[in-house]
């Protein structure tokens, strides 16, 4: 059981990124390397407001905004400045590393003795009402954000500005043609998928409790393998949406971590892991495209 908690409080902390990932890699198609600064910088402005005082529920809505100030400026860099879309997010991601520790102040932050979104006064005495459902606290605020947001943004890819999101992706010659500037479109885009990846980031920050400068490496792939294993592996299945199915994707892909790490692998060996997982996804999902195709 123990087992269980932990890989759905990892999946779906990551699971917000991954609906981040899933507006810039399936609907810009846009290789955003931002992700790798921009998750670690959620998690070091949640940590140091949180040491300051801040509520920590305020740090959500203010990561947030802070995160779509990040996806504003890869957005510029890309459309303003014509640099390509994948040197635009490695300059940002680099960028954001010394930033990360200029807020910090230091490479390693901790903040154990804090009140976090999960471990306060009024959700301890909801949860220890009812006898055995605090070993669930976690699970379920995680869950109660996680479906806020999806469907927050269900809503979003419904209005116009949502629409000319998704066809921008599809076909930016056609946005053109109605009359609507669509290096606009992608910075919005950008915006909204970095804002989701530092709100991620800040509710990272509270369930770990703490900072560390090299957080944010491989969080790109960690995205990716969880966009890839939702949309392909359970895209097909109607009675599941597209963000429904990536939220489920990051879940997946934390359980086939653990998995792992539980057959006998060292937990050093994560970014292996990571790596030779992703290259498996990859391989399946290139397979039976090709079947799909023949």
């Amino acid at each position: 059981m123990a087992l269980i908690v932990s890989v759905l409080e990892q999946g779906l902390c990551y699971a917000i990124m991954a609906l981040g990932m899933y507006i810039t890699y399936k609907i810009l198609d846009f290789p955003d390397m931002t992700v790798d600064g921009g998750f670690p910088f959620g998690i070091c402005l949640a940590v140091v407001m949180i040491r300051a005082g801040v509520a920590p529920i305020l740090t959500l809505p203010i990561c947030f905004a802070a995160g779509c100030i990040v996806g504003v400026c890869t957005g510029i860099i890309h459309v303003v400045f014509k640099v390509r879309d994948l040197l635009a997010g490695i300059i940002m991601m680099t960028g954001l590393y010394s930033i990360n520790l200029r807020i910090a102040g230091k490479a390693n932050l901790p903040m154990y003795d804090y009140y976090t979104i999960f471990d306060n006064k009024s959700m301890n005495s909801l949860f220890g009402a009812v006898p055995g459902l605090d070993k669930f606290q976690s699970v379920i605020i995680l869950l109660v954000i996680t479906i806020v947001v999806k469907l927050i943004l269900d809503w979003y890819l419904k209005t116009r500005s949502g629409l000319m999101l998704q066809a921008v992706g599809d076909n930016d010659v056609l946005v053109t043609s109605m009359g609507v500037d669509r290096g606009k479109v992608r910075i919005t885009g950008l915006a909204i998928a970095n804002g989701l990846v530092a709100l991620s980031g800040a509710i990272y920050a509270q369930q770990q409790r703490y900072f560390d400068v090299s957080m944010g490496t491989g969080t790109a792939v960690i995205g990716l393998a969880s966009v890839i294993i939702g949309t392909a592996l359970l895209g097909k299945l109607k009675f599941f949406n597209i963000t429904t199915s990536v939220v489920i994707g990051a879940i997946v892909y934390k359980a086939c971590v653990a998995i792992a790490i539980k057959c006998g692998l060292q937990s050093t060996d994560l970014k292996l892991i990571t790596a030779v997982l992703f290259l498996v996804i990859l391989i399946i999902t290139r397979d039976r495209k090709r079947k799909v195709e023949a």
